[in-house]
């Protein structure tokens, strides 16, 4: 207890308020601005971390940014001899839950209430603020209307209090005085009451969660009664999952009726069925307070609704007669001709050139009204997302979208949603943090309709899945067929029901005559063929819009029948088009508008040497082409890269040389990932055999191929063991109950030794390599949560130890005995780490940041450690440049 006349920084402690379990709670005076407010002192467990103080000043502030009259506004933050604390607005009245023990409110005061709370927590929402611990308690009446207590910070510490139930009762929000008993007898009381089945359940909270306790508390209200009772914390909880509570009107005769139906839908047990947003819930209270419900409600406002109605049907007659007028002078004159299109183009902002590539996130879009458009402009080796509102011409960088990839709109051009640091998420335009939808690990492609139902490509081996807009839990939308290895570009027809998408074979295993766009609908599993194609297409004002061969055309196309007519009509020639991704840059808007991208768009890259500064070493080697994969030589002297045909995609394995020469080395089938034998005389790949695929072993001066291992899903080899016996491998698949795998497959031709799985779990294991000394092998897996580098010894025993600590997008050993390099993806460096074997494991050392990567398709390092080979745009590649044409039907017959 803090006494009366100590001092917090600036504020002086006047008299104590209440205490909990969350802290206590002081009357205190602000010295500076001769204000009282109120101060919340932290108790020890929560201020003792570093890491949650950092946290809880990250939410803090964020909630001191959200500016509304029936929020209580977190003024300041502070630390005063190892306590925190939080200054708030300082109020006078009583909290709701006092009031509540004395009876039922009346209908008026109980809607006014209704509406006021609504109208914060969607203020708050859409901030990204989720309270998760509303209840009465947490809520002031005032002179001036309610206000809700700490909005938002029981986010903070919803996620250190533990799993289950326990990860969901943060107490933040303002205690009753310890006095007060938290039991009576044969009822639990507090949090548990007004908890979302769903928080019970320990799975993550959102606005729903608020507003299946927004639900509990107007229940309370309207009857004086708790929505859910129990004898013991397990009853109660039953209750809460189970039970739905009696109706409003049994218990409180004289309630609006209507206000029986918003209740029932806040407590929906699925938050799929409950309000998606609390201004929903606040448009059906203003609507039962307006008269929207008879029963209950006083004489005016019935009266006032019968005025409005005759009102209506006034207007509704001058409108008729206004229509008829606008018909006649209609059929008077002929129709006009469609306006002629005009062009224009996007500027990036000053000192910098657009990035719409998809290997840069595939980042064109148009807002379906027409107003906006998003774009990536790189500064430097950065890639930033942007908002351009065209009638303005004045970009932003979106705040909260950093490393955002394939964006795209909500219907009604509020939110964009994106994918990055392996989650999908979502964003106002209009300002506020970025909102977690969905794990989305490398997502590629999104649409939303206008139901809130969204399709997305999680990673570029699944199908489409599909989710609720303000979040949920993924379910698959469409089912790979045999031969096919991913479904993307999943865009809405205008019904929002049924939907076209992607379906192709890429990676060594492709079969190009299986890629195709598909209709198919959200209530069956049905597919329709709609057109053979490589590229992802747009419906827009009857047509559909896709790239043939570098062209962008349109051709008719009747949703309903699901057909196309007549000749496919060119639109614009050079635009962008990315083979890796099966996608052209260009977009539609409702309104008429298109944008598509040129100029640097083309896919072929150069291969170029470069140090450990990041400094270019030498020529360039080859001459430009689509690489997918390389390797480095154990000498150093040659290239062994994976080049695909322009015209269908399939790669081919070829070696060059220092004199610039280009040998052939498979044909037929796709091939890919080629690896260098130590002694030079043999390269491994894999190779596409039916719905699967083989890893293939030949000699580089050409001969017989010889089959090592076959898999029914994709395995491509990564490394070869520098004794010459092993090779590394990945076997990846969607089938696979256990993900991504590491194999070793042997190389002799005894027969002796068959490939076997090494590393096998629920998570992925991929792209491991081994040390020179063949005592270890690294691999890149997702057990942390997300992907990290790892170490363990070969061929065993031991257990593995983590070398990165903040992800990695690939890595391996360099050459130079136990050195590990690796790409640091929140950094978009490579970095070098020294490892020490010791007598029970290895000894990690401290992480070396090198250089700043640039833009590649296609890497491998030297074997003796000091050179990066990168596949990287040339560099007299035309600037790209984006286009906007205006009424772009006009030009086609």
């Amino acid at each position: 207890m803090i006494p009366p006349g100590a001092r917090l920084g600036p504020y002086e402690i006047l008299s104590p308020l209440g205490s909990g379990g969350m802290g206590e709670v002081y009357r205190a005076r602000d010295s500076r601005l001769e204000r009282t407010v109120a101060i919340k002192v932290l108790p020890p467990h929560l201020s003792s971390s570093e890491e949650m103080r950092q946290r809880f000043e990250r939410e803090a502030k964020t909630i001191s940014q959200i500016t509304h009259p029936h929020i209580c506004a977190l003024y300041d933050i502070g630390r005063e001899a190892n306590l925190e604390f939080l200054v708030m607005e300082y109020l006078e009245g009583e909290t709701l839950a006092d009031r509540v023990a004395r009876g039922p409110l009346p209908a008026e005061p109980l809607l006014r209430y209704g509406i006021e709370m609504a109208d914060a927590l969607d203020k708050a929402h859409r901030a990204g603020i989720v309270h998760r611990d509303l209840k009465p308690g947490n809520v002031m009446l005032t002179k001036g209307g309610v206000k809700l207590l700490d909005f938002g910070l029981a986010k903070f510490h919803a996620g250190t209090a533990g799993a289950g139930v326990a990860n969901s009762v943060s107490r933040l929000a303002t205690e009753a005085p310890a006095s007060k008993p938290l039991t009576e007898r044969g009822t639990i009381l507090g949090t548990f009451q007004y908890m979302s089945p769903e928080q019970l359940e320990g799975k993550e909270a959102d606005a729903r969660s608020d507003l299946f306790a927004f639900g509990a508390v107007l229940y309370e209200m309207a009857t004086g009664k708790k929505a859910f009772t129990g004898s013991s914390q397990a009853s109660l909880i039953g209750s809460i999952l189970r039970d739905d509570p009696p109706a409003i009107t049994e218990i409180s005769p004289l309630t609006p009726p209507a206000l029986n139906r918003v209740v029932k839908t806040c407590l929906a047990k699925d938050p799929e069925d409950r309000f998606q947003t609390a201004h929903d819930v606040k448009l059906q209270l203003q609507w039962i307070a307006e008269g929207g419900s008879q029963a209950g409600l006083p004489a005016p406002v019935l009266a006032r609704r019968r005025s409005r109605e005759r009102l209506a049907w006034t207007v509704a007659a001058v409108a008729l007669l206004l229509a008829g007028l606008a018909a006649f002078g209609y059929l008077r004159r002929a129709p006009a001709a469609p306006a002629a299109r005009m062009r224009s183009y996007l500027l990036p902002p000053p000192k910098t050139e657009f990035s719409v590539l998809d290997a840069d996130g595939g980042s064109l879009t148009l807002s379906p009204d027409g107003r906006f458009a998003t774009f990536a402009v790189r500064d430097g080796d950065k890639t930033t997302l942007f908002l351009e509102p065209l009638a303005e011409a004045a970009p932003r960088a979106i705040a909260g979208a950093e490393n955002a990839r394939f964006p795209f709109w909500s219907p009604d051009s509020r939110f964009l949603a994106f994918f990055a640091d392996r989650k999908l998420q979502k964003v106002d335009i209009s300002g506020g943090p970025a909102l977690t939808i969905c794990d989305a690990p490398e997502g590629r492609s999104g649409s939303w309709n206008r139901d809130g139902v969204i399709l997305f490509s999680p990673d570029p081996t699944n199908s489409i899945f599909r989710v609720p807009a303000a979040g949920g839990k993924p379910a698959p939308a469409t089912t790979l067929a045999p031969g096919e290895t991913t479904h993307r570009w999943a865009t809405f027809l205008p019904d929002g029901r049924r939907f076209l998408y992607m379906a192709a074979s890429h990676g060594a295993g492709a079969k190009s005559e299986i890629n195709a766009i598909y209709e198919a609908a959200l209530d069956a599993r049905e597919k329709t063929e709609i057109l053979q194609t490589r590229s992802n297409v747009v419906y827009a004002s009857g047509y559909l819009l896709y790239l043939r061969e570098g062209v962008l055309v349109a051709q008719r196309f009747d949703p309903a029948a699901r057909k196309l007519s007549g000749d496919p009509m060119p639109i614009a020639q050079g635009v962008q088009y990315d083979p890796g991704f099966f996608r052209g840059s260009f977009a539609v808007s409702d309104s008429g508008l298109l944008a598509y991208a040129t100029g640097v768009g083309t896919p072929k890259t150069q291969l170029r040497f470069y140090d450990l500064t990041g400094k270019p070493v030498g020529d360039t080697i080859g001459d430009p082409a689509e690489y997918t994969n390389v390797a480095v030589s154990f000498d150093g002297q040659r290239v062994a890269a994976g080049i695909a045909d322009p015209s269908t995609g399939d790669p081919s394995v070829w070696i060059l040389d220092a004199r610039g020469t280009h040998t052939r080395l498979t044909s037929g089938a796709a091939a890919d990932w080629p690896i260098w034998a130590p002694d030079g005389a043999h390269i491994a790949y894999a190779r596409r055999s039916g719905l699967g695929t083989e890893i293939c072993v030949k000699p580089s001066a050409g001969g017989t191929e010889r089959v090592l291992a076959r898999f029914d899903d994709v395995g491509k080899p990564t490394d070869w063991s520098w004794d010459g016996k092993y090779l590394a491998a990945e076997v990846t698949g969607t089938g696979r109950k256990t993900g991504g795998d590491v194999w070793i497959v042997p190389v002799s031709a005894d027969g002796g030794e068959k490939p076997h799985a090494f590393i096998a779990s629920d998570f992925d294991e991929v792209y491991p390599t081994f040390s020179p000394d063949g005592k270890w092998l690294s691999y890149v897996s997702t057990e942390s949560g997300r992907a990290e580098l790892y170490v363990t010894p070969f061929p065993g025993p031991g257990s593995p130890s983590q070398v990165s600590v903040d992800g990695t997008a690939g890595g391996g050993f360099s050459g130079r005995g136990l050195e590990l390099f690796y790409g640091n993806p929140a950094t978009n460096t490579s970095n070098l780490v020294e490892l020490k074997a010791t007598g029970d494991g290895v000894e990690i050392g401290r992480s070396r940041k090198l250089f700043t990567m640039p833009t590649f398709t296609a890497l491998a390092v030297t074997h003796d450690g000091q050179r990066f080979l990168l596949a990287v745009p040339p560099g007299t590649a035309e600037p790209a440049r984006v286009a906007l044409v205006e009424n772009w039907t006009a030009g086609l017959k």
